[in-house]
């Protein structure tokens, strides 16, 4: 499940634009992400040498075309977001708070939290 602040009305276009398919909870006024303790990113961070060297690396992959097909920011580019993984119970099974938006834990510790998870039940 995802949970995403885009605008309600947004929200089918971030839906089709990132190919989900899986569930996509709003959380428009950022409830969960302030409950979670999701705080925000500074400039530095965020739009800092790491987003130059991505986007350099598409320009070199894609050229020109693939500077055409970027979009200004709609959304809040300076929310930090995580990952966290739901106990059936509900409780907060393990999670994972990122200090920038290309700071995400692998699929392997996602499988094994999950995996954990699991062994409560």
């Amino acid at each position: 499940m995802l949970v995403t602040f885009t605008e309600p009305e947004r929200l089918q276009a971030y839906v089709e634009r990132n190919d989900l398919a899986l569930p996509v909870l709003l959380d428009a006024d950022r409830t969960s992400y302030r409950a979670y303790g999701f705080g925000r990113g500074t400039v530095a961070r965020v739009w800092g040498t790491h987003a130059a060297r991505r986007y350099l690396q598409l320009l070199r992959r894609d050229g020109l075309a693939g500077l055409r097909r970027l979009r200004a920011p709609v959304e809040d580019t300076l929310q930090l977001g995580g990952d966290m993984v739901i106990a059936a119970d509900g409780t907060l099974a393990w999670g994972y708070w990122g200090k920038g938006p290309d700071d995400r834990p692998t699929v392997d510790e996602l499988v094994a939290a999950v995996d954990r998870s699991r062994l409560g039940d």
